[in-house]
């Protein structure tokens, strides 16, 4: 992580910059993104537009600025100075006031604040326990010190989770859900896991009433973890789902642990 994000790296655990003061205090240009150095100088006009009382303007800008630090589950330099934008608009009364409806004749509207709740949730899955432990498992235990931008993003979490958290009681169910989802992996830092208590409560409230199978698998990994028996939450489609990434997960070991010379001629599956 370079030192124009200093600031950023010295504030306090739970303290959230201003979203403004992110704009103009990050050094943009220098910060690497899956394009390349110099292209994050044009984010900070495309978070901006978020921002744009335009809903039209304002769903584009969300697109193309998340695009440019969303690759390969990679977490770049410009990821740790988006998140907390991201984190520090989703009270704005700009994307509160977002429409949380929409009409017969039309699709459904996914809102501004769950799309940028399913960014945050999806970054924070790329940077989780598991990840961590993966790429120590690849790269050595020291890794995590050579990774500055994991380490940067997870060192966030508290700062990010009290932003999502006051969410997790929203009117519109879109919302409530997505975040639920970026709360439950952000809330694996130490000085956050007791809030896991409550996040299971929520999490029951989602498996009554949703059939998202992302959602679902999400919520029930997370209550496994913590040590919450699940047989008597989930379905029949949970338990076929589960059965199914069993046989997966099995063939994808078996794969590896021919080290990929038995005669397969694909990727492994997952």
């Amino acid at each position: 992580m370079t030192n124009s994000l200093s600031r950023i790296e010295n504030l306090r655990p739970h303290a959230l910059p201003h979203h403004q003061a992110l704009l103009d205090g990050t050094d943009w240009a220098s910060l690497e993104t899956p394009f390349g150095p110099g292209v994050g100088e044009t984010l900070p006009t495309a978070l901006a537009r978020i921002l744009d009382p335009d809903p039209v303007i304002r769903s584009a800008a969300t697109d193309d600025a998340l695009r440019m630090v969303t690759h390969q589950n990679t977490i770049y330099q410009a990821t740790v100075p988006v998140a907390l934008y991201v984190a520090a608009i989703l009270h704005h009364p700009t994307i509160s006031a977002d429409s949380f409806g929409h009409n017969a004749d039309m699709p459904p509207h996914r809102p501004t604040l769950a799309r940028l709740l399913d960014w945050l949730s999806a970054t924070a899955y790329d940077a989780d326990d598991e990840c961590l432990a993966i790429s120590e498992h690849h790269h050595g235990k020291g890794n995590l010190q050579e990774d500055r931008e994991m380490r940067a993003f997870r060192d966030q979490r508290p700062a990010i989770f009290f932003a999502v958290h006051p969410l997790l009681g929203h009117d519109n169910t879109q919302v409530r859900d997505a975040a639920l989802l970026a709360a439950i992996p952000l809330a694996e830092h130490p000085v956050l896991t007791a809030h896991q208590v409550e996040l299971a409560g929520h999490a029951q409230r989602l498996l009554a009433t949703s059939t998202d199978r992302y959602h679902r698998d999400r919520v029930l990994n997370a209550m496994k973890a913590w040590g919450h028996h699940t047989s008597d939450l989930e379905n029949a489609d949970d338990i076929s789902a589960r059965e199914r990434y069993a046989r997966l997960k099995a063939q994808r070991d078996s794969w590896w642990a021919t080290d990929g010379t038995s005669g397969y001629c694909e990727d492994p599956p997952f």
